[in-house]
């Protein structure tokens, strides 16, 4: 019965976001108002709300699953390179058998993208 879990991200500014989310990792900003921006791309999406509070609080990881991870590695890593987190920034296969590299923003979201073996 479940579908999709969104995760709502907040930003000191919400620009900060959606640099992040649109020219860096390639989602399309489908609404927005002034406090709230909708992105999304091949289904995966995300709230970006700006609010500085909640934003000092807590910078979250997020994780993309994918089955294409290598492809995915290669667009991100081509398109924002100085993005690649540096503690993961190459596709590696981890001790609980998914594939995974990892993106930072400015603000230290984390986003971690990866691929589950077949075999799982």
């Amino acid at each position: 019965m479940f579908k999709n879990l969104i995760p709502k991200i907040f930003y000191s500014r919400l620009d900060e976001g959606l640099e992040f989310f649109v020219d860096v990792l390639g989602f399309e900003q489908v609404w927005r108002d002034g406090t709230l921006a909708v992105v999304e791309r091949d289904g995966a999406k995300a709230y970006l709300m700006e609010n500085a509070e909640l934003a000092a609080l807590d910078r979250p990881e997020l994780a993309i699953e994918t089955d294409d991870i290598d492809a995915v590695h290669a667009e991100l890593a081509a398109r924002a390179p100085e993005r690649l987190h540096p503690n993961l920034p190459n596709v590696q296969l981890r001790p609980w058998g998914a594939r995974e590299f990892a993106m930072l923003d400015k603000t230290t979201v984390c986003v971690v993208f990866r691929e589950w073996s077949d075999e799982e």
